[in-house]
């Protein structure tokens, strides 16, 4: 069979005026809808098992169990575009409109959904107001004995190409339930009386996990999941993590995340579940905004019980990998919202996160400025000592340097300074172990630094993405691989995954494997065309790999992006220990045709 007709709760959202926002800064409004889609919207369709049909363009068609499934959904985002639309310009702001219907549609072979059902729902959210819900009578039906929404009867309304008006409904949202700012949050809990302050950092409480598979010898490998986990997450120096003790005092107990963010004192809340079906085991988990009661990340990990403890540490690496990012995402968001006067370090420090993920010269300068100004406030604060040396890493890779003695030797200060000032601070001793290996040159020093800061934190993707790169600088080819490798399936969704990639290609060209070299490099290039090691190793290798138009034209876009680049400056662009490795590379770009 071709296709298959079915009843289906549709839910269609679009951007409100899409296309006046684009015309006014297309690359911005895009990079948000971006955001917006990896941290909010794909984890709430995960969470409400809901599954993205399509999207277009600046929307989404979107499939559900149910009405009940799609309303909570709906509620959700709106609720959360509420909060992330605070403090920004009324004519920046990103607004949805959202229809939901439930109907007969058609499902085609590859998963598409046809028919009536999914065109009265786009229709639907035309009608919608800015941030608003409708739902049509036929969805209305399965949701209205919901003692928690409040819905007015819009009446028959006459939608575009459907042929009988459709009875609309539409989800009324009291201004006074709609979430606070984040100032306002943090000025109402520090006034709750009992309740604990917020820390100046993100602030998490891992709750205990249920166990769902009716077993209750299984209670040990749920709560030990529970416990790798707030471990792991302890070793985050950036974090504030409830101790084990105080989390399990939930354990068994029906509870309101709002309430435990409030009665423990912590922005976020990450709770899951564990079921066990024969010698097979799936463990969920979901990561949420204690303030506003959102979720930002949902995800869900499968697995064999033959070897149990490998099982525990991968489902904790592949949590905190996830979990860790979305955090500093959180907080940054948080930050970019204060008032430029009630800025401290620690505000400087995420608003040059911000610009750093950005890796353009521009943000790149605004990120060295932030992380300065940062460590003007705060003098010992290593991290950012750390970050500021990488921002001299990102304009030495990328060509950006113009006094350059001056500014290699700014990074290497900034670099001992971090590695310094933060002996037990991972960030502090990766982001400086790796400015003293790229930027100075000093390979085994930024190695021992890097092994250091893996020693505290094994789950930290940005010291094990620099310390693969560091290990191919060493000659070690397979181990940075293997290395890049896992970062990658670490942090899948990494704005640097392209770092990782580029690494492994030019691992695999110091290993003599030109066509695997040219493959990851043209993977990077995908994310980031103008990645300048990744258009180098492209070149390098398939030049030696007798492909001369590639390489050729490779070559021409690396010197259109980096001009002076010559054989005999690859030395000061790009640390080897071993000669061998530099005169293979050498020798690449010359027959590729960069001159002497």
């Amino acid at each position: 069979m071709s296709e298959a007709r079915k009843l289906a709760a549709i839910l269609a959202a679009d951007v409100v005026g899409y296309s006046r926002l684009a015309g006014a800064d297309e690359d911005r409004i895009l990079a948000r809808l971006r955001a917006l889609r990896s941290d909010l919207i794909d984890p709430t369709v995960a969470v409400h098992k809901g599954r993205v049909v399509k999207r277009t363009g600046d929307g989404a068609i979107v499939e559900f169990r149910s009405a009940i499934d799609a309303v909570r959904f709906a509620v959700e985002v709106q609720n959360a575009m509420v909060e992330r639309n605070a403090g920004v310009p009324g004519d920046r702001r990103i607004l949805f409109r959202i229809g939901i219907h439930v109907g007969d549609v058609v499902e085609e072979v590859d998963g598409d959904l046809m028919g009536e059902g999914v065109n009265i729902a786009a229709r639907l959210q035309g009608v919608a107001e800015p941030g608003g819900i409708c739902l049509s009578e036929d969805a209305y039906r399965q949701v209205k004995a919901r003692p928690d929404l409040a819905l007015r009867d819009l009446g028959p309304v006459q939608l575009k190409n459907i042929a009988e008006p459709v009875r609309v409904f539409a989800i009324e949202t009291e201004p006074s339930a709609r979430p606070k700012s984040a100032v306002s949050r943090e000025h109402d809990a520090a006034a709750a009386p009992g309740a604990p302050a917020l820390p100046d950092k993100p602030s998490i409480a891992v709750l205990p996990f249920e166990n769902m598979s009716g077993d209750p010898e299984q209670e040990y490998f749920t709560d030990g999941i529970v416990e790798d986990i707030i471990t792991a997450l302890s070793r985050f120096k950036q974090l504030f993590v409830i101790a084990r003790n105080s989390s399990f005092a939930y354990k068994g107990k029906a509870i309101d995340v709002k309430e435990v963010g409030r009665q423990l004192g912590v922005r976020y809340v990450l709770e899951g579940s564990v079921r066990r079906a024969a010698n097979r085991v799936r463990i969920t988990g979901q990561l949420i905004d204690a303030s506003t009661g959102s979720h930002i990340w949902a995800d869900r990990f499968d697995g064999e019980l033959d070897n149990i403890f490998q099982l525990q540490d991968q489902v904790t690496a592949m949590t905190v990998g996830a979990i860790a990012p979305r955090l500093q995402r959180a907080e940054i968001d948080r930050a970019q919202r204060k008032p430029p006067e009630n800025l401290d370090a620690y505000d400087y420090y995420l608003r040059g996160m911000a610009n750093v993920h950005q890796w353009t010269r521009a943000s790149t300068d605004e990120s060295l400025r932030l992380f300065y100004k940062a460590i003007e406030l705060d003098r010992e604060y290593a991290s950012a000592y750390g970050m500021a040396a990488f921002c001299f890493m990102l304009r030495k890779a990328n060509a950006w340097l113009i006094d350059r003695p001056g500014e290699i030797a700014e990074g290497v200060r900034l670099a001992r300074l971090a590695v310094d000032l933060g002996p037990d601070d991972p960030v502090a001793l990766a982001t400086g172990g790796y400015g003293l290996a790229f930027v100075g040159h000093d390979i085994d020093a930024g190695a021992a630094f890097l092994d250091r800061a893996l020693a505290l934190n094994p789950n930290l993707a940005s010291a094990l993405l620099s310390a693969g790169w560091v290990k191919t600088f060493r000659g070690e080819s397979d181990a940075a691989i293997e290395q890049l490798t896992w970062v990658m399936r670490l942090s899948p969704l990494d704005p640097h995954i392209f770092r990782a990639q580029g690494g492994i290609a030019l691992a695999h060209f110091l290993a003599g494997r030109n066509g695997e070299a040219m493959a990851y490099a043209e993977m990077a290039l995908k994310h980031r065309p103008t990645y300048l090691p990744a258009l180098r190793e492209l070149a390098a290798a398939s030049a030696l790999a007798g492909r001369l138009v590639e390489a050729r034209e490779a070559m021409d876009q690396l010197r259109r992006l980096y001009p002076s680049l010559r054989v005999n400056t690859v030395k000061e662009w790009q640390p080897f220990r071993r000669g061998e490795d530099l005169a293979r590379l050498e020798e690449g770009l010359r027959k590729a045709g960069l001159p002497e």
